[in-house]
């Protein structure tokens, strides 16, 4: 089934009316994670935009057409470990066991639990929307946030010009665990998703799989919110963001970028990267360079 056939015959297991912001990454993704995952789903989504921010219901109210549970911050991969177990003892290996976790979740507060399933190659699809900081409690940064970001906790002024560190890149380090699939995504190639989505819950079945989605986020990164899509475009296509999958048959690119744009390209127009130096901008490039080729040469590509 084509991209275009899962948006028209499928339905939006998502409430028409949350309370996500204006051009949210993160809640397009999710809709669209469970327009292909279908009912016989249950999604844990710890604390964070989709969870702390009203996405996924109020109250006693639930916001979602599955059941959804909202575990702690740290135990995300472990709580859906248990409930997957339950459910195959159950005789129900049948059903979708999907976290959709921000980055702070994931590669932070969660980690150990999410490095442990991953490991132990549970049967369960972890999603990160990675929108690069604590955004539901006031913009932190987090280990995902860019080199140069403005952050609540890395200011820019006179004493300290954003972030300091590189991001920490998840993608490779959960792909190294050997599991079933790994991959990225980006809401700007919808199409990929879609398909690797459809393979993440295909390889759920058989143990671990990952998917890495690019968030961003207008309200913590200052941009118009209608520039969303095109700020996701803009970061595949700079190479910070290369798309790419690896099963046991190995890595494969899901987008040659032959003709990059440049870093400060991608950065210009958003408000987080106004601090970034020319030194900064020179380490940003060499980075998306370097890990476009770090993906190439594992992929086979010349």
């Amino acid at each position: 089934m084509s991209y275009i056939d899962v948006i028209k015959e499928r339905e939006d297991l998502v409430s028409p009316g949350i309370s996500a912001c204006a051009g949210c990454g993160g809640e397009l993704v999710l809709r669209k994670v469970l327009q292909v995952a279908g009912s016989n789903t249950i999604v844990a989504v710890p604390p964070g935009c989709m969870a702390g921010a009203g996405v996924i219901g109020w109250n006693f109210d639930s916001g979602m057409k599955v059941p959804v549970c909202i575990p702690l911050l740290d135990n995300t991969a472990s709580f859906l470990s248990g409930l997957s177990h339950v459910y195959q003892r159950k005789g129900r290996g049948d059903v979708n066991i999907v976290a959709f976790a921000g980055d702070g979740a994931s590669a932070d507060c969660g980690f150990q639990s999410l490095s442990g399933a991953a490991e132990r190659n549970e049967k369960i699809l972890y999603i990160c929307y990675d929108n690069e900081g604590y955004m539901n409690t006031g913009y932190q940064r987090s280990s995902t946030s860019s080199l140069g970001s403005m952050t609540s906790t890395t200011p820019i002024g006179s004493k300290t010009a954003g972030k300091q560190q590189h991001q920490k890149y998840m993608p490779l380090i959960m792909a190294m665990h050997h599991i079933e699939y790994c991959a990225t995504a980006s809401p700007s190639n919808m199409s990929d998703l879609i398909a690797k989505v459809t393979k993440g819950l295909e390889a759920s079945k058989n143990g671990f799989a990952y998917l890495h989605v690019f968030s961003p986020c207008p309200t913590g990164w200052g941009y118009d919110p209608n520039l969303s899509i095109e700020v996701a475009r803009q970061a595949v296509r700079s190479n910070l963001f290369p798309l790419w999958e690896m099963d046991s048959a190995g890595m494969r690119l899901s987008y040659t970028n032959r003709s990059p744009v440049s870093v400060a390209q991608f950065a210009k127009n958003i408000r987080k990267f106004r601090g970034l130096t020319d030194d900064n901008l020179a380490s940003l490039q060499a980075l998306a360079d370097a890990r476009y080729q770090t993906i190439c040469n594992l992929a086979g590509v010349s």
